[in-house]
């Protein structure tokens, strides 16, 4: 991690105001910059202040710096790692291809709804109804 406050790099700083449309935070460079919420979390963020609060410090990637210096664009997101992308029902976090997800979704789902089918069938007594 850098202690230099230039785009691309991550820093760390010190969260100083929280405010509907982000969080603004300081910087080594005794600067301040704005995380917008939109950088807050992969995930959709409805309220800042579920992610962060006031004085948490934290790593933040630079995005962007104004040609005067004062407007410094920040993100959380991208700075630290998020969650993996899939998670299955059975705790697997592989990363594959959507063509993997997907087939182990489809199991998966298979697998579900085949032990619905046999609770179902155990609780009628053994004679599933026709419809």
């Amino acid at each position: 991690m850098s202690t230099s406050v230039e785009v691309g790099n991550v820093v760390e700083g010190v969260v100083t105001g929280i405010t509907n449309f982000g969080a603004f935070v300081d910087l080594p460079n005794g600067k301040t910059g704005l995380v917008h919420i939109s950088e807050i979390a992969d995930a959709y963020v409805h309220e800042v202040s579920d992610y962060v609060q006031n004085n948490d410090r934290v790593k933040v990637k630079v995005l962007s710096i104004s040609d005067d210096g004062e407007k410094i664009g920040l993100s959380l997101r991208q700075a630290n790692p998020g969650p993996p992308e899939f998670v299955s029902p059975s705790g697997d976090t592989n990363r594959g291809s959507f063509e993997d997800k997907m087939q182990r979704f489809m199991k998966e789902s298979e697998e579900k709804i085949n032990e619905f089918r046999r609770n179902r069938k155990n609780r009628r007594g053994g004679r599933e109804q026709k419809r």
